[in-house]
């Protein structure tokens, strides 16, 4: 344990033997005018070092270090902590307050997940969830007919909460014991889809959809956006001169900025939008934005209802907004576009030392996105060929 003295002028926590700051600051005169804060520094049981304020003289500095020396050598100092105390509300409270936090493009997800789980855990203090409990609650949500990635999903949002309460020494390394210890109920890569759009059914979701609703089907299956970067995309992010939208990193689930290639027909379909006077949003109702995703959702599922065409992760065969995305990644494979620019495109980090190396720039995009509408326009001509003789056949 040591005791650690703050300089008031530059913060900067330092031996309390010391008469001045690296800064320049008499930190004799300090002590003496009560301006200099005093910290204990120790370690706790598993290695975690903590760092505590206790006042403003070295009386009192000297008085809590002889007090936590006490605590840990008689293995109390958890029971001693006031932070230890803090319940599960408590804690999701703090949380969900943090900016870092506020701005994930998952928050609202975030919040309901940690609402589930506050509505069973919320007086439970932190130190008291057994992985027992955390069992029981998989049990109980499973019997409510909660998915399995659901269920991992709120363990998991709960875990980050608390670990970030831990990072941030609100409490102590038990808390987190549980929720590590915790097997996931679904096991890896079990629930991934395999669901694609065929050309068909585009050009019929096209055909019945509205005209404003018609371009974010054009966007998302000719740029792999995913439907949140569509509801969010404004006009200033969209550089005609390159032809090229250049997403900042507030708007991308990867939290990076990612440039895209406008194509032909995405730039037809951006510039049939009108431009609202109230926002610079591309996408807009009566010259509003969108405020939640939901309702773009909402009309996909109204667009696939007229189409005939299953909707839904339970349905057999059913569709959704985000397969779209992994059908553009797999028809620019089928068009010869090389994985690089297909990852590029879609914001998915390079693996390995490529990562390093390669640098891929404006020009080798819009190469690789005209190889891409290329081949898009000759399996457009050839569905819609093929859509004609069924038509022709049928009457």
């Amino acid at each position: 344990m040591a005791i650690l003295a703050e300089c008031p002028l530059c913060r900067r926590k330092q031996s309390v033997r010391n008469k001045s700051c690296m800064c320049g600051n008499d930190l004799d005169r300090a002590k003496r005018n009560k301006k200099v804060k005093f910290w204990i520094s120790y370690r706790l049981p598993g290695g975690k070092q903590r760092r505590e304020f206790v006042g403003y003289s070295v009386e009192e500095a000297r008085d809590a270090e002889g007090k936590r020396r006490s605590q840990k050598r008689e293995n109390r100092i958890f029971d001693m902590l006031p932070e230890s105390k803090m319940t599960f509300d408590e804690l999701a409270k703090w949380y969900l307050k943090q900016t870092s936090v506020k701005s994930l493009s998952s928050f609202d997800r975030v919040k309901g997940a940690l609402k589930n789980f506050n509505d069973v855990f919320g007086d439970f203090q932190l130190n008291e969830i057994r992985q027992t409990d955390l069992e029981e609650y998989q049990l109980r949500r499973k019997k409510q007919g909660r998915a399995a990635a659901t269920i991992d999903m709120e363990i998991k949002y709960a875990q980050t909460a608390v670990t970030k309460a831990y990072d941030n020494d609100l409490i102590d390394g038990h808390c987190l014991k549980a929720f590590r210890k915790t097997k996931r109920l679904l096991q890896k890569r079990a629930n991934v889809r395999k669901t694609t759009v065929s050309i068909k059914q585009f050009l019929k979701l096209k055909e019945l959809a509205s005209p404003h609703y018609k371009a974010v089907l054009t966007i998302a299956f000719n740029t792999g956006m995913r439907l949140g970067e569509i509801r969010q995309l404004r006009w200033p992010y969209i550089d005609w001169t390159k032809m090229m939208i250049r997403l900042p990193k507030e708007v991308t689930k990867e939290g990076r900025a990612k440039d895209i290639p406008i194509n032909s027909h995405v730039e037809f379909a951006l510039k049939s939008l009108p431009r609202s006077i109230l926002s610079d949003h591309v996408i807009t109702y009566r010259g509003k934005p969108l405020k939640y995703k939901n309702s773009l959702k909402k009309q996909f599922q109204e667009v696939c209802k007229r189409a005939k065409i299953a909707y839904g992760r339970k349905a057999t065969g059913g569709m959704v907004f985000h397969d779209i995305r992994r059908t553009f990644k797999t028809n620019m494979l089928l068009a010869g576009v090389d994985k690089v620019h297909r990852d590029a495109i879609l914001g998915h980090s390079l693996r390995g030392m490529d990562a390093h190396y390669i640098v891929v720039s404006d020009d080798s995009l819009t190469r690789a996105m005209d190889h891409y509408t290329k081949w898009f326009d000759r399996e457009v001509v050839s569905a819609s060929v093929d859509q004609n003789v069924d038509q022709n056949v049928s009457n």
